[in-house]
């Protein structure tokens, strides 16, 4: 799969030296030091052999520049793809890595015979809300506290359909509700009170049925979460 406007290819990754190099790629994007937060190239490589993704995308030059990987899961009988994680080199952001990851990775997971991924991320990092719900037209379904039990990993946890042509280009419909929070070019909620309020509010709006479907920014400062409720 290549991306048109670039020539970046993603394709499966095959060998040690390519899973050596993704988690490599992994643990430098996100800055991780220790051994917790290692990928090991041995779990890949079970991925990849059983119903997994582990995918890598290459420039001009064939360097990697992106990686993600996921494994197939069920809920409820429900069989979907879990994303896990994806990470594009800081020198290629900007050139539609992250799409042609996710695109490759729903291409996988069809074969599988998922008709849905599912993946998280955090609520108050705005950039990867924009991608998620504007540019891939993924929607929100629920609110996960401090997912990995660390003190500060709240997470959003979302659904994209595989089988149908979703929101066009992402757009959120109309008669939304909006929960709305103060925030800086790409953080939400930086102060702890106003953390604290948004988590309480993120939290009553998905248990009370709602869907989060679009991420603005108003003037002044503001960020709102907009939801549109399950029987909308």
């Amino acid at each position: 799969m290549t991306d048109d406007a670039g020539g970046i290819v993603a394709r499966n990754l095959a060998g040690l030296a390519e899973w050596t190099a993704a988690s490599a790629l992994y643990r430098s994007v996100f800055g991780y030091s220790g051994p917790e937060h290692a990928v090991s190239p041995r779990l890949l490589a079970a991925l990849a052999a059983n119903s997994g993704t582990v995918l890598g995308a290459f420039d001009e030059a064939g360097c990697l520049v992106g990686f993600c990987y996921g494994f197939t899961a069920v809920q409820d009988g429900d069989l979907y793809h879990y994303s896990q994680a994806a990470v594009v080199d800081a020198r290629s952001q900007g050139r539609g890595v992250g799409r042609l990851l996710k695109h490759a990775q729903a291409e996988a997971a069809r074969r599988t015979g998922a008709g849905t991924m599912r993946w998280t991320f955090s609520p108050y990092g705005l950039r990867n809300a924009h991608f998620n719900l504007r540019v891939l037209g993924a929607t929100g379904i629920g609110f996960l506290p401090d997912f990995y039990d660390d003190g500060d990993s709240d997470r959003i946890l979302v659904r994209w359909d595989l089988t149908g042509p979703g929101r066009p280009d992402g757009v959120p419909g109309t008669g939304l509700v909006a929960v709305g929070a103060p925030a800086d070019e790409g953080t939400a909620a930086r102060e702890p009170a106003d953390r604290a309020r948004l988590r309480q509010e993120l939290s009553d709006r998905f248990a009370a049925g709602g869907r989060l479907v679009g991420v603005t920014r108003p003037a002044g400062g503001r960020v709102d979460y907009l939801f549109e409720r399950d029987d909308a």
